[in-house]
């Protein structure tokens, strides 16, 4: 179902608040491994699952690439796998930064039956589809990353 997300209310969240919450999500997580290695979805899940992976010592870090959006609106086509990744999922660990409408963590749960699918945030409409998460938000809120804010244009940092 196609959503437009260009009008809706934002919440900015910082670098600190990613790590720090990046870290909760590893420490729940070590109580539920050990992890054959980690499956980072593209292009979101990248930081996060490099923050875990740290976390609980996995060095075996993969990723699956999947389209789900164009910027802010939803597509209405289902999300589309452009990479995947071998095996069924049996030991990994698939990390996202957010479970929204659940389209994409659907298409990967096909893909990755046998993984452990984690994010950080939760949006009700895909938090079923998630085994561990660790901030519910609510469903018509738009997260910005750091990585998506202005703060990602190149700055001249030569000081003049």
């Amino acid at each position: 179902m196609k959503r437009d997300f260009s009008n809706a209310t934002t919440l900015s969240i910082g670098w600190d608040a990613l790590y720090r919450d990046c870290l909760l999500l590893a420490h729940k997580l070590k109580r539920l491994g050990p992890f054959t290695g980690i499956v980072a979805v593209a292009r979101g899940g990248l930081i996060p699952a490099a923050i875990v992976a740290r976390e609980l010592d996995l060095r075996l870090v993969d990723t699956v690439c999947v389209v789900s959006y164009d910027g802010r609106m939803r597509r209405d086509e289902p999300p589309r796998v452009i990479k995947p990744v071998a095996g069924d999922g049996d030991g990994w660990l698939v990390v996202d930064d957010l479970v929204d409408s659940g389209d994409t963590l659907r298409c990967l749960r096909h893909l990755l039956p046998k993984g452990h699918f984690a994010t950080i945030y939760a949006k009700p409409d895909g938090a079923s589809l998630v085994d561990t998460w660790v901030t519910a938000i609510e469903q018509d809120l738009w997260l910005v990353f750091p990585w998506d804010g202005p703060a990602r244009a190149v700055r001249d940092h030569t000081g003049s």
